[in-house]
């Protein structure tokens, strides 16, 4: 999803001398591709450029990147929606919180509730957390993505549709992910035609671009390589160390309830900073919000999130530190949201089970 292409990424961990199972994610590309980029100057020039800055075999990088498909779908899928697109959260929820993904949710917790608790005990991230970013992601591995990788980023980096707001700086990011994708995959000596993932190139279970999967991804069942298309484990381990990485702080809640005192609302300045953590308790109050529930003890900063319902009233949170730190995963308060609400269906789900 194009989601992963807006991630922050602080360079914290590098996967050296270690396997990763890239390879596993082939099979069908996309039928109607388009022409190769063997043609392009610039694709050539700046296949030379990554080998110089990466010290790869020239011929191998022009032979990846010459290989690699213009994918028209690719280039109409990233554009953002029209200007004046009404949001609406209900909808958005809809997608994401239902009876498929809840059941896939229980069952992947049933099989793999040892790696979340341990996963938990490490980072402080919570089981329901790490469920409810795979479930939103790709159904808990059902769904990672058809699109050649290699396709997926050229296309991006090379012919970025002009009429984005971003155009230029998306290009640059996608020029990015391509080079670390082909740095990746040439020091596993995995083939780069190979590995599937999202229209924007993000792979596996977690849905990582190539440079979230050099700095977050982790062997996290012990067998001496990375593999977030097939090991679970792997990928709940390298969930909690993204959010780790963010730094994610255990046993604070993501949000709380708020209402308003109407006659000191003052929402334009509440909703200034977006989601950044900015209000202490104290200051949201004196601009009308009423917090309730633990919210009157919290420690640090908060902020006003509010998500559309097209036609009806907006509904609204006060978010936390943690809120803000699952918007780092997609820069979106609809999707920190339905990974929240996943998790905690999932939890309750599992609860029933144990108490019917």
């Amino acid at each position: 999803m194009v989601k992963t292409a807006h991630k922050t990424r602080p360079a914290k961990r590098a996967i050296r001398h270690r396997r990763v199972a890239l390879h596993q994610g082939a099979s069908r590309q996309p039928a109607l591709p388009g022409p190769v980029y063997a043609q392009r100057t610039d694709a050539m020039q700046a296949a030379d450029d990554i080998a110089a800055r990466r010290d790869l075999p020239p011929d191998w990088v022009r032979q990846a990147v010459g290989q690699a498909r213009y994918l028209p779908q690719v280039a109409k899928y990233i554009q953002p929606p029209p200007p004046g697109t009404p949001k609406n959260w209900q909808v958005y929820r809809s997608r994401f919180i239902d009876p498929v993904r809840i059941k896939a949710g229980v069952r992947f917790w049933q099989d793999n509730q040892q790696m979340l608790t341990r996963a938990q005990e490490q980072t402080g991230v919570p089981a329901e957390i790490i469920v409810g970013i795979l479930g939103v992601e790709t159904i808990y591995g059902q769904q990672m993505g058809s699109f050649r990788v290699i396709d997926a980023l050229t296309t991006l980096a090379f012919d970025f549709p002009a009429s984005h707001p971003r155009a230029a700086a998306r290009s640059e990011f996608f020029k990015a992910e391509l080079e670390q994708f082909l740095s990746l995959t040439h020091r596993t000596g995995v083939d780069p035609l190979m590995p599937l993932g999202s229209f924007a190139g993000a792979m596996g279970m977690t849905q990582f671009m190539p440079s979230s999967w050099v700095k977050y991804a982790i062997d996290f069942d012990g067998d001496d390589r990375v593999d977030l298309f097939n090991s679970a484990a792997d990928a709940i381990g390298s969930v909690a160390n993204y959010f780790k990485a963010f730094n994610w702080q255990p046993g604070l809640p993501t949000h709380y309830a708020v209402r308003f005192d109407s006659a000191t609302l003052s929402l334009p300045a509440l909703l200034a900073p977006d989601i950044l953590p900015t209000f202490s308790v104290e200051s949201l109050m004196a601009h009308g919000a009423v917090l309730e529930g633990g919210a009157w003890q919290h420690p640090g900063k908060l902020a006003l999130v509010e998500l559309q319902n097209g036609d009806a009233p907006p509904s609204y949170v006060a978010g936390t530190e943690n809120f803000y730190a699952i918007t780092r995963y997609n820069w979106s308060s609809y999707y920190a949201m339905a990974v929240i609400e996943l998790g905690q269906e999932v939890a309750q789900e599992m609860a029933r089970a144990r108490n019917p």
